[in-house]
Order: C-alpha cells, then sequence, then structure tokens
C-alpha cells in the first residue's frame, strides 16, 4: 500500500480517538464531514489523487530506494536536482486543481530536513538518529502518510531565548526522559493542515545554545495521540463555510492552520531524532526553511495562474479584455507569476549536494524565492481587483441569488457581455476574492517559511560584499588581495555546508 487513493486516505482519519479537536469553541469528531474543515480536508485528498490521475501521476509518483518501491512524492526523499524541481512543478500543478494550498509541503521538508541532518549527525558520531530515522521513513512511505510538519513555536517574548521565557512552555521542551521515550510539553503555532494528518513531525524553530537544550528536540508522533490539543485558527470570511451553498463558501478546497498543544505528550524514544543537541539546531533550521521557501516559487506561482486566469474571464464577461491597461495589468501579472517560479526552479536545479544521496536546494536562490513571493502575490491581487472591480468586495450574496424575488433583479444587473450570467460572474469573483485574498496567497507569502526579514538576514550571510568590493578594486585599477574563488557567485558557504566539511 505504498500509494494510497483519496478515498483510503478519508478512510484513515475519520476517527480519533486520543487527540482533541476544536473548531471556533467545539470539538470535533469527523474532520472530513465537519464543514469548516472539509474543505481542508479534501485539499489534502488532492495530494492523493493526484498519484492515479493521468495529468499529475508522472509528477505525483516516484520511486524510493528505502523501501525498492514506487511512493507518493510527498514522502520522497529527494535525490537529484531534478527530483527537486519535480516538486516546484508537481506544487504549480496541484494549485491548479486545488485553488489553495493542499497543507503536504510541511511535513515533506520535515522528512528531507531530517535526512540531511540525521546524515550530517552520523558523521559526527550520533548515528543512532539516523537509523532511527530511516526505519521512520520506511514506515511512513509503506503507508503513504500524511504528514504536518511542525516547526514555528508559540514563541512568548521574543527578545528572550527559550530558556529565559517565563513561560517555561513558550517553546517545545522535554519535561522528562525514560528508558523508554520521552514526555514533551509546549505548543507549535500556526501549524499546516495539522487537523487533516497521520503524523506530526516536530523540529526546533531556532538556533539554541547548551542552556536551551532541553527544547533542541525533533520527534514524530501519530496526530491521534494522548494529550494532543489542536485549536483550528480562524481565517478571512471562514465562516461562509458553515452557510452551505456552493458559490460563496468555495466548500471543495481551501487550507486550515491550528494551535498544537502539546500537554505532557509521551514520545517513543524510537520516535526522537534530536534530544539536546543544541549544536546542530541552527543548521536543522537552515536547511528546513531553504527547502520550504524553494516550494512557494511552485504552489504560489500557481495560485497566481488561478487568479490569471479569473481576470482574464472577468475582464471577457465585463467586455474589456483587449484594453490596453487590461493586457498590461495580465502582463504584468505573468511576469510576476513568473519571475517567482523561475526562481524555485533555479533554487533546485542549482542544488547543493551535501552529503552522500543529500540534495539541498541552493539556499541562496531559495531565499530569494521566498523574498520575491514576500513580494509579489499582493501585486498580483492588486492588479486582478483593478480588472475585476470594487464588485470583488461588495457582490451580493449567494443567497441573494436564489431569492426567487431578487434573482431576475441580479440577472439583470450583474449581466455585462451577452453569453455570461449573472451566476458566471459572481461565480468568478467569488473564485478570485477567495484566492486572491486568502490566507493561503496573501498572510502565508508574507510569514509562511520566514517573514521577509529572515530572508534578508541570509542574503546577508551568504552574500560576500567584501569579495564584490575586491572584485570591483581590481577592475577600477586599485591595490587588492583578491583570490579568485572557483564559483562564479560571491557567495560564502552556508552554516550547513561549513558543518559537513568540519
Amino acid at each position: 500500500m505504498a500509494i494510497r487513493t483519496g478515498e483510503q486516505y478519508l478512510d484513515s482519519i475519520k476517527i480519533r480517538n486520543k487527540a482533541e479537536i476544536y473548531v471556533m469553541g467545539k470539538e470535533v469528531r469527523d474532520v472530513t464531514t465537519h464543514p469548516f474543515l472539509k474543505p481542508s480536508v479534501m485539499a489534502f485528498k488532492a495530494t492523493f489523487d493526484a498519484a492515479w490521475e493521468e495529468d499529475t501521476k508522472e509528477l505525483a509518483r516516484t520511486w524510493s530506494p528505502f523501501i525498492n518501491e514506487e511512493v507518493n512524492r510527498f514522502n520522497h526523499i529527494h535525490r537529484s536536482p531534478e527530483d527537486l524541481a519535480a516538486k516546484v512543478k508537481l506544487l504549480r500543478k496541484l494549485s491548479h486543481k486545488t485553488g489553495a494550498c493542499f497543507q503536504r509541503c510541511v511535513g515533506w521538508d520535515a522528512l528531507n530536513t531530517l535526512w540531511i541532518m540525521t546524515n550530517i549527525m552520523a558523521q559526527k558520531g550520533k548515528k543512532e538518529y539516523k537509523d532511527r530515522f530511516v526505519e521512520y521513513l520506511s514506515y511512513v512511505q509503506k503507508r503513504d502518510l500524511a504528514l504536518a510538519g511542525a516547526m514555528t513555536d508559540a514563541k512568548g517574548v521574543r527578545t528572550l531565548k527559550p530558556h529565559q521565557q517565563p513561560n517555561k512552555n513558550a517553546y517545545v521542551r522535554i519535561e522528562e526522559v525514560t528508558k523508554d521515550g520521552i514526555y514533551v510539553s509546549g505548543a507549535k503555532a500556526n501549524i499546516t493542515g495539522v487537523a487533516a494528518t497521520e503524523e506530526i513531525v516536530v523540529l526546533p524553530t531556532r538556533a539554541m545554545g547548551p542552556e536551551d537544550k532541553d527544547y533542541a528536540i525533533a520527534f514524530s508522533i501519530p496526530t491521534d495521540t494522548e494529550g494532543i490539543k489542536i485549536i483550528v485558527g480562524r481565517q478571512l470570511n471562514d465562516a461562509r463555510r458553515l452557510e452551505g451553498g456552493d458559490i460563496d463558501a468555495l466548500p471543495y478546497f481551501y487550507n486550515h492552520e491550528g494551535l498544537v498543544i502539546f500537554d505532557h505528550v509521551f514520545v517513543p524514544m524510537d520516535r526522537v531524532f534530536l534530544m539536546g543537541e543544541y549544536e546542530f539546531t541552527s543548521q536543522l533550521v537552515e536547511v528546513f526553511s531553504a527547502y520550504h521557501r524553494q516550494g512557494y516559487g511552485g504552489c504560489k506561482a500557481g495560485l497566481g495562474d488561478v487568479i490569471i486566469g479569473a481576470s482574464m474571464n472577468l475582464a471577457k464577461q465585463l467586455g474589456v479584455e483587449k484594453a490596453s491597461h487590461v493586457q498590461e495589468k495580465l502582463t504584468e501579472m505573468i511576469f510576476l507569476t513568473e519571475t517567482m517560479y523561475s526562481a524555485g526552479i533555479a533554487a533546485s536545479l542549482n542544488a547543493v549536494k551535501v552529503c552522500d544521496n543529500c540534495w539541498w536546494v541552493n539556499p541562496m536562490h531559495a531565499n530569494v524565492t521566498k523574498h520575491l513571493v514576500a513580494r509579489f502575490p499582493a501585486q498580483i491581487s492588486q492588479l486582478s481587483i483593478d480588472i475585476a472591480g470594487g464588485i470583488i468586495g461588495t457582490a451580493p450574496s449567494e443567497w441573494d441569488l436564489k431569492n426567487p424575488k431578487l434573482r431576475e433583479y441580479i440577472a439583470k444587473y450583474l449581466q455585462g457581455v451577452e453569453g455570461y450570467t449573472a451566476e458566471d460572474r459572481l461565480r468568478m469573483v467569488r473564485l478570485l476574492e477567495n484566492v486572491s485574498l486568502g490566507v493561503a496567497f496573501q498572510i502565508e507569502s508574507v510569514h509562511g517559511a520566514g517573514s521577509p526579514a529572515a530572508q534578508r538576514i541570509m542574503f546577508s550571510r551568504l552574500y560576500d560584499l567584501n569579495y564584490a568590493e575586491e572584485v570591483a578594486k581590481r577592475l577600477a585599477g586599485k591595490k587588492t588581495d583578491l583570490q579568485w574563488k572557483p564559483k562564479a557567485e560571491p557567495w560564502r558557504e552556508s552554516e550547513t555546508e561549513k558543518l559537513v566539511k568540519s
């Protein structure tokens, strides 16, 4: 059962006996039928369906040497730069099918991060972590499990380190160590898709020092574990999902995030992949963040395609699709979308091999990708709103359209070009509203995988300004101590590359 169908996935998450999941203050038992969570579940399901659908299965399936079977790419360990490029392409393609974040990428990036880090730790004498991880990876791949990646902690006071926090559980920490495992407490915040998953892979969220060793932990547990509480967060216009209907709510695909509380949760020792080794946390965060930033070039470009298509259709409905200013806006949206995508592909094909069978994205290009994503979706959305008009924020409701007393008026006054109906316009307006102004394209593009400041820090770490200055001095005919580097780019090695070489 290395590759499951979407229906098999749905059957696996119907019943939760131990974890507590809350939506708007009320506990949810079946996430597959609850109207608030069902769109998120359906978006997750699309990642399983992709392995069986003719137009996506070549991208969504790949061979795993760990179990000698085909696996769903979302549980795959990248084996080459081409593998990394296939990831970006798959994410763009799936965005066309969901119009939403499909939420499985964070767990995928967590797997690949742990593969690299446990290999590095094995080289440094910590072989038990790699052995445990390979066993866990085989378990995940054979069952084609849906994973949540949990990195972001509650963090408390941002200027204080984990061990300095007034609330000792502001970061997930080890409370107790036994011969069989560890007990952990704390919380992970804004965890994408977590209520729809089967396993949670927990990683540290920042570099740590010796005083923080109780917080330097990485592990995995089933989502349905005693002591796990998931509080699903609110989103823009989310109550529409509870109204029923099929226009305003867009009830087919959406995403969710949750606050995950660990209340003295037991983790078996064979599920622990880092325990107190604070000296590896900086590189672990660097590896994960670069992986996750690279992927944004695919999924956000795919959502950009949806917005471009919706904008074009609305322009046609209004009869302005050939107007020069509309064509200029659409061209700019294409440029912005393809720039994000190009950076993600560059981060993939210029990948870094950090150990045997360990392919990591190019860290500079990955950070550039995410920085573009932090900027461009807002510009794309603004252009789409300009084309669509103010109706994107003021349109009558689906229920007005369905009211016999009002339908005739709405049909008359919302129609544009003959051949398109008021319902056609309302459906496209709602799609554009939900995608362009939703969490996945606007807020997540800024803060997901790290805020813009985090990428700018990486630019300054990776770009060697002194080397660039010496190059300029040489060309200007000034005295210089320039020592030519073999690389074309004036970049320093990342912390991870330094660790591998040390």
